[in-house]
């Protein structure tokens, strides 16, 4: 009796380290993206301490100075009061080119708490 090859073959071998290739290059320009919408909701958390628009917008400013946000300033936040509570929400996109026409287009938005 002729006992069956298990195991993976060059080939396969070849399409699998492949795959991993690939999926490892997106997932190192899509930590950063993650990374700094974390920031960003910690420093709308913070400018949420103001209690005027434009000392909202400010605080922001100088935390993304600090922080190094680059994707949106304080000009982009939507700023209102809930309870006499001032509510800090964002939105913005992030695109990655993948290859050729391709591109990852990632949408983020938050507000604080």
């Amino acid at each position: 009796m002729k006992r069956q090859e298990r195991g993976l073959g060059l080939v396969g071998l070849i399409l699998v380290s492949a795959m991993v290739a690939v999926f490892g290059l997106v997932l190192v320009q899509v930590v950063p993206t993650v990374i700094e919408y974390q920031t960003i909701q910690r420093a709308a958390q913070r400018a949420a301490q103001g209690n005027t628009v434009a000392e909202v917008r400010n605080l922001f400013d100088k935390a993304a100075a600090i922080d190094d946000i680059h994707s949106i300033d304080g000009r982009d936040l939507e700023i209102s009061k809930q309870n006499d509570q001032v509510i800090v929400e964002f939105a913005y996109e992030r695109e990655i080119h993948l290859a050729g026409p391709a591109w990852l287009v990632m949408r983020y938005s938050g507000r604080s708490k």
